[in-house]
């Protein structure tokens, strides 16, 4: 395997306490998005994704619902991967942390950090909570304390554990997270900059009394602190590829990982804890590790108590895939926090898609086939400069953004390319022009220019929203190539084939839908 050809990505691995919401929509869609560009540009891709079944937090959830913990776990896990494929995410891997293999992993793993001399046994004391599955730096007077995430009460606990040497590991993080390239965006470096600096204190890695989870090999009673083993899953997927389930065959499987893509409340397990895990069981550490933001809807959070929790499979039966997608590629700036409001959400689905894209594709292909016998024109005289010129410009820029993943910088970008197209055909007005058999030729050129430039639109389109950009593209009678570099090269589309009939890319949104 060529791993310089290889580009290996993550979703969290979603913790399967509940059904899937839209914020881990928002990291999946993310991430297939990055996934596709990659391809397009000739990588070999290993996209990862798959949920973390284990902890006291399922155990009791189950509890409350008298059914078994794997019963839970069997029928939330398959909500996400169902969903993942409504949804069309062409992940390449989906792990399961209740797979009999990860047990495998979990335990060379660990033989590993033990032999490293960075397991002991010590005792650990504090406010608990069991939704974070973490213990919170409070202090131990404090009376009745409660999680901030959770708005919980903590308990209370005074057990015996497994702890890692994660304090051995101070300089070691300290100069991984200070470096440009480990940790984005630049607030997300800072948040874990500072934490750093207070000094790291080693972490409890088993818990008792936890049945429902993966037993610690050789000590009775101790199963693995949830985050040790849900991160080992990364390394479970990462093997499956029909070979043996060896830490050793990690590099050759397409390990270590070039992103992690997560959400930014679970940003220092992945940015501190993992790391460090890595290096005491002598393993590459990720490349790149990217925390978002959260998303709120109307400028609140999302809760059930407010009743205004997205359902997406409802949200997708509602509206479908691309609007989905492209709000949440196009309005929300990656890494930061995004606010779902209804008017906005509708408003760009129409603006964007069925007005400034659909209506220049729609015109442009009606136009095409009135005077140029159902065909794409041949063209005679060279066209304006400006809109080819144009489409270059917004090539570069497309790819340029989608490779520090900024949707929404190549999403505007696109946008402005369809607004620039539609004012090309608006200055030169071809329908008054054609009347005068003069005119022929620079009509031709025209038409050709403007649809060129929607088969770049499209051809550009396919990362962010697959779906409409083959819709477009079937419309301009383009089948495109599996490598960018072969179809964004303008004057691409093929002179005098015939173009159906133009039908709308999208269906515009009732103004008054309640999303």
């Amino acid at each position: 395997m060529l791993t310089n050809h290889l580009f290996t990505i993550t979703t969290p691995l979603y913790y399967v306490n509940d059904r899937p919401h839209l914020g881990s929509c928002y990291t999946t869609i993310a991430c297939d998005a990055i996934s596709r560009f990659k391809r397009l540009e000739g990588k070999e891709v290993i996209f990862i994704t798959g949920v973390d079944e284990h902890g006291q937090k399922i155990q009791r959830t189950a509890e409350s619902n008298s059914i078994s913990a794997e019963e839970h776990c069997n029928n939330i896990s398959s909500k996400y991967s169902e969903l993942w494929n409504t949804l069309n995410i062409t992940y390449d891997r989906f792990v399961r942390t209740t797979d009999a293999n990860h047990q495998n992993v979990v335990n060379q793993f660990f033989n590993n950090v033990k032999k490293s001399g960075d397991i002991y046994m010590g005792n650990q004391k504090g406010w608990y909570c069991v939704g974070c599955e973490e213990f919170k730096d409070i202090s131990e007077n404090t009376e009745r304390p409660q999680c901030d995430i959770h708005k919980k009460d903590l308990e209370w606990r005074n057990e015996e554990n497994l702890f890692f040497r994660l304090s051995k590991y101070q300089t070691k993080i300290e100069q991984l997270v200070t470096s440009n390239d480990f940790i984005h965006p630049i607030s997300r470096r800072n948040e874990i900059i500072k934490f750093v600096s207070k000094g790291l204190k080693d972490f409890s890695i088993s818990r008792v009394n936890v049945t429902w989870g993966l037993p610690v090999p050789g000590y009775d009673g101790h199963t693995f602190y949830v985050w040790f083993d849900a991160l080992l899953g990364y390394l479970t997927a990462t093997l499956n590829n029909g070979g043996e389930y060896k830490l050793e065959q990690l590099e050759r499987s397409g390990w270590p990982a070039d992103l992690h893509v997560i959400g930014k409340d679970i940003l220092r397990f992945h940015a501190i804890y993992w790391p460090a895990m890595c290096m005491s069981a002598g393993i590459d550490i990720p490349t790149r590790i990217y925390g978002h933001g959260f998303l709120t809807r109307e400028g609140n959070k999302m809760g059930k108590s407010l009743g205004n929790v997205l359902n997406p499979l409802t949200l997708y039966e509602l509206v479908g895939i691309d609007p989905i997608r492209w709000y949440l590629l196009r309005d929300i700036n990656f890494g930061f926090d995004g606010d779902f409001q209804n008017k906005r959400f509708i408003d760009l689905i129409n603006n964007d898609l069925a007005n400034t894209i659909g209506n220049l594709l729609n015109r442009t292909i009606t136009m095409s086939r009135k005077w140029f016998n159902n065909k794409v024109p041949i063209v005679t005289v060279n066209g304006n400069e400006l809109i080819k010129s144009k489409s270059v410009h917004t090539i570069n820029i497309v790819r340029k953004e989608l490779d520090r993943y900024n949707f929404l910088k190549a999403s505007e970008g696109i946008i402005e390319l369809a607004k620039q197209s539609n004012i090309y055909l608006n200055d030169n007005a071809p329908w008054v022009a054609i009347k005068n058999d003069e005119n022929y030729d620079e009509v031709s050129a025209c038409i050709y220019d403007v649809l060129e430039s929607t088969r770049i639109i499209g051809i550009l389109l396919q990362p962010l929203l697959p779906n409409l950009s083959s819709i477009m593209l079937k419309q301009l009678s383009y089948s495109p190539e599996k490598v960018w570099a072969n179809d964004l090269v303008w004057g691409k589309l093929e002179q005098d084939i015939e173009l159906p009939t133009p039908k709308p890319i999208i269906n515009r949104l009732d103004t008054n839908i309640e999303i």
